[in-house]
């Protein structure tokens, strides 16, 4: 479960938010604040992974709090939710390490949605040690708000195995891998790869063996 703290200086609003995080698979709220100190307080005894953290609280700005503690060594994440329309305070967030940032008012399907595409993103960051430039890039388009792509309802079945392959699996997959796991030919395979890339289901990505040819790979669309 992911230990989620509400900051907002505005108590109904903060229930609100509370509610709603305590609705989605995966997360758990562990407890509102509604000032900066409370906030730290907060953070000293429940230890929460994710802060949905209000730029304008009374006593303190949300993004300098968010400094603050990830500068005592805080092992945390925040979503700004604010109201907050200005680039400045935009580019202010993301330059003080927050992973997302919502503009109130916004709805339930907006905090599901980005919040399911985190937790996605650190159950991949933390089964992995090291990466190379694809987890790298498989791993920033987790950060992103689109859902992973989900097929056609008529999609063919071998097509929808193959479709199911990619998007589930934690590296990039040629041919050769679907073909064996399948029961596919090879060539079969790359017709239903190429066919899913077409239709904007699937992302190619080019692999340089040891001969330095490429090989075709491919990815779950990154959105």
């Amino acid at each position: 479960m992911i230990r989620t703290l509400v900051v907002d200086d505005d108590f109904r609003v903060a229930r609100i938010h509370a509610s709603r995080v305590a609705k989605i698979e995966g997360y758990e709220c562990v407890g509102e604040a509604h000032t900066a100190a409370e906030a730290r307080e907060a953070v000293r005894l429940l230890k929460p992974d994710l802060l949905l953290l209000d730029v304008y609280l009374p006593d303190e700005d949300g993004i300098s709090l968010l400094r603050s503690l990830q500068g005592a060594g805080e092992k945390l994440d925040a979503v700004m939710i604010t109201a907050a329309r200005d680039l400045e305070t935009v580019r202010a967030a993301m330059r003080g390490g927050a992973v997302y940032y919502l503009v109130k008012p916004f709805g339930f399907e907006q905090l599901q949605t980005q919040l399911e595409a985190y937790r996605r993103w650190r159950q991949e960051s933390e089964s992995r040690t090291v990466a190379d430039q694809a987890t790298v890039d498989q791993l920033f388009s987790l950060r992103r708000t689109a859902p992973p792509a989900k097929a056609p309802r008529r999609l063919p079945p071998t097509m929808q195995k193959v479709l199911d392959m990619v998007v589930h699996s934690t590296e990039p997959l040629g041919a050769s891998e679907i073909a064996g796991s399948v029961g596919i030919s090879r060539p079969t395979a790359q017709r239903y790869l190429s066919e899913l890339e077409r239709k904007g289901l699937i992302d190619l990505h080019l692999a340089y063996g040891s001969t330095g040819r490429p090989v075709n790979t491919y990815l779950p669309r990154k959105g």
